[in-house]
């Protein structure tokens, strides 16, 4: 079931539990939000990484930066996204204890070894071919 609650605007100083909780609480989510880890990571590697539609993603994406746990940039056609820490120290917290976590998931692994894969291939795909690459992704 899909929660259609429309999320509560946030300030830029807090950040609502509840919706931090409500943007960790889906998997695509959990996985958009591992495959960016430390890096800044275009849009059209989160597609390709995870096999999935780019509507799909841009909603993701656009869930988890109303949530403030996400920042995006636009570089010419190329949208980047990166993750911002919450400035509350118990939604920190919580969002450092959830990365961590991600690491041991064996789902989370294969996703970042195939961006890694994407990243590093001297051969990447049509859609991919002048993408900027993630800088930290080759040294996963």
């Amino acid at each position: 079931m899909v929660d259609r609650t429309p999320m509560k605007p946030k300030t830029a100083k807090t950040c609502d539990i509840e919706i931090l909780f409500r943007a960790l609480g889906d998997r695509t989510r959990l996985r958009l939000v591992n495959l960016m880890d430390d890096d800044e990571v275009c849009v059209c590697f989160l597609v390709a990484a995870l096999k999935l539609t780019q509507p799909k993603i841009s909603r993701h994406l656009a869930y988890l930066r109303r949530a403030g746990i996400v920042t995006a940039r636009r570089e010419g056609k190329w949208m980047h996204y990166r993750l911002a820490v919450p400035p509350e120290p118990h939604a920190a917290a919580i969002f450092a204890a959830v990365r961590a976590g991600l690491a041991d998931d064996g789902e989370m692994q294969s996703d970042r070894s195939r961006l890694v894969r994407l990243c590093c291939s001297p051969a990447l795909p049509p859609p991919l071919k002048r993408a900027p690459k993630p800088a930290g992704a080759t040294a996963v």
